[in-house]
């Protein structure tokens, strides 16, 4: 872990060339979640702009950094951006519309919450999740905002400074509204797992059975009879 954390500092090289581009306003989008089987999908967004100075010390992917650091980092992220805001989806919603269709209902809420809208956005990976699909018989009731361009990079949250400082602030929010719901469902080690479907959560799961704020569609182990 050490030696990747180390090959794949990030840097705002990306955010450079966009600038020079002529873009005045990036965006910088990633999300937490997406695996869980408990709790929400959470999107973290930044904006800087092309006066953006040095990042904060030690910035990296939420991944590879403890929690404490993570935290740390909070404050630091939000006085370095120009503005920032967090979206999420519900286990129902993603139940309801399916992942992708639950990714862009948070994205659009942390875009909704901008004070102006950005000129472009950076978003982590390869699939654009974010800007308009087909209308579907079922689908999200999306915020009313105006998504602009969308520039996808696998990885950007290794690479590029700005969409790693909107997965830190993304994790430490997803992080705080699960711990707190772990103290309304215990059994379930959510404290540790976070949501995610380790050993000890599947078998909680077969034990005591899905709550209210597990994602029911995700194939979950059914709850042991007997």
């Amino acid at each position: 872990m050490a030696k990747r954390a180390t090959m794949t500092l990030p840097h705002l090289e990306v955010e450079a060339e966009l600038f020079r581009e002529g873009f005045n306003t990036i965006a910088a989008i990633d999300e937490v979640g997406r695996g869980s089987v408990f709790g929400p999908c959470c999107i973290g967004l930044v904006v800087i702009d092309a006066k953006v100075g040095p990042f904060p010390e030690g910035l990296r992917d939420s991944k590879l950094l403890a929690q404490g650091i993570r935290i740390e980092l909070k404050e630091p992220i939000e006085h370095w951006v120009v503005d920032f805001a967090l979206g999420e989806s519900s286990a129902q919603e993603i139940d309801d519309y399916g992942l992708t269709a639950a990714l862009r209902l948070a994205g659009r809420r942390a875009l909704a919450q901008l004070a102006r809208t950005p000129d472009v956005i950076l978003l982590d990976g390869s699939f654009d999740w974010l800007s308009d699909a087909p209308a579907l018989l079922l689908d999200a009731h999306y915020p009313a905002v105006t998504v602009p361009e969308v520039r996808t990079r696998i990885k950007a949250d290794l690479t590029c400074a700005s969409v790693a400082a909107a997965s830190v602030l993304a994790k430490v929010h997803r992080d705080r509204l699960v711990t707190q719901l772990a103290r309304d469902f215990p059994g379930y080690e959510l404290e540790s797992n976070k949501g995610y479907a380790t050993a000890a959560h599947l078998a909680a799961l077969r034990l005591l059975g899905p709550s209210e704020f597990h994602r029911i569609t995700w194939k979950l182990p059914p709850r042991a009879v007997g």
